[in-house]
């Protein structure tokens, strides 16, 4: 008996070997290369645009307001491009192949195998990928997690069911001083004021439960752990001035969507000011003012608690949270 591969490879190899079948090979050819010239020239289009704003960041969060952030959005970028890339590529594969390769009548196409250049390149094309991908992922990893020993500000972020304290330090370590302090209230949204061009270091804890410091214009978030543990990370620079709303990323209890604060990124020399009216007793409102700056937070209010009303099975007339 003789297999059916044996009896259609000779009418293949004659069939391959024809005219016809090297004019076929030829425009295969030059349509791949018309492929790869197309992709070649959609990179260089995109690479000259803002792709992210195109694209609406590919689902990344846009306007990142310190050097950091900005580097994490630009390696997103770059890993959705090179992604892309790659995706129509392989389609481009396929589909050529489903066309080209196709079923014509009863006679099966040239039939390859151990083809060894394709199989060292779908081997180590996507080692070098991931490769080049882990180098760069690395190195912006190192440097949002960099802490130099001098920065230029330093605030103790102190987390507590359900507001936010900001203690300016005169250096780092619990056992610095406190010179100013902002404390947020059920009636007032504490502001967090912070310069530009300045490297500040955040030194995190909590008074009770686990929290987390989030402002979503620096594109990441930062537990807030209690007891000895001081969560702590550095900015190299905020960039870009304005008010930036700021809220706790962790479920930390019944008012954890009530705890709410506000960055407020000025000038170095507006934030110098602002510190000695703090330093000097004057409120955070009225430090605020000092500088031309709106009093209270303008990018989100105070939530209506109700903690004043008898809505936890207490008794007639007596405030929600009040002890006995």
């Amino acid at each position: 008996m003789v297999a059916r591969s044996s009896e259609v490879r000779p009418t293949a190899v004659r069939h391959s070997a024809s005219p016809k079948a090297g004019g076929r090979r030829g425009r295969g050819a030059g349509r791949l290369a018309g492929l790869g010239l197309g992709a070649g020239a959609a990179l260089v289009l995109l690479t000259g645009c803002d792709v992210g704003a195109a694209f609406d960041g590919f689902g990344w969060p846009q306007g990142g307001i310190s050097a950091e952030s900005r580097r994490m959005y630009d390696l997103w970028i770059a890993s959705c491009i090179a992604a892309l890339a790659v995706g129509v590529f392989v389609w481009g594969l396929i589909f050529w192949c489903i066309i080209r390769y196709r079923k014509r009548g009863n006679e099966l196409p040239v039939q390859t195998r151990f083809n060894m250049p394709m199989e060292f390149l779908y081997t180590i094309a996507p080692i070098l990928i991931v490769s080049v991908l882990f180098y760069y992922t690395a190195v912006v990893q190192t440097d949002v997690e960099k802490r130099t020993p001098n920065p230029d500000v330093v605030v103790e972020i102190v987390a507590f069911k359900w507001n936010w304290q900001f203690n300016y330090r005169d250096g780092l370590g619990k056992d610095a001083n406190t010179v100013a302090s902002v404390l947020g209230t059920s009636e007032v949204i504490p502001v967090l004021v912070l310069p530009t061009n300045r490297s500040i270091r955040f030194e995190e804890t909590s008074k009770d439960v686990i929290h987390s410091f989030w402002v979503p214009e620096l594109l990441f978030k930062r537990d807030v752990f209690p007891g000895k543990i001081r969560n702590e990370f550095e900015i190299s620079e905020l960039v870009t001035e304005g008010a930036y709303v700021g809220r706790c990323a962790e479920l930390c209890g019944s008012y954890h969507a009530f705890m709410n604060f506000e960055l407020r990124v000025v000038s170095p020399e507006e934030y110098e000011q602002f510190l000695a009216a703090k330093r000097g007793g004057r409120s955070t409102q009225e430090a605020l003012q000092s500088i031309g700056e709106d009093p209270y937070a303008t990018t989100t209010r105070p939530f209506e608690t109700r903690r004043t009303e008898s809505n936890f099975n207490n008794a007639a007339g007596t405030p929600a949270g009040a002890g006995r």
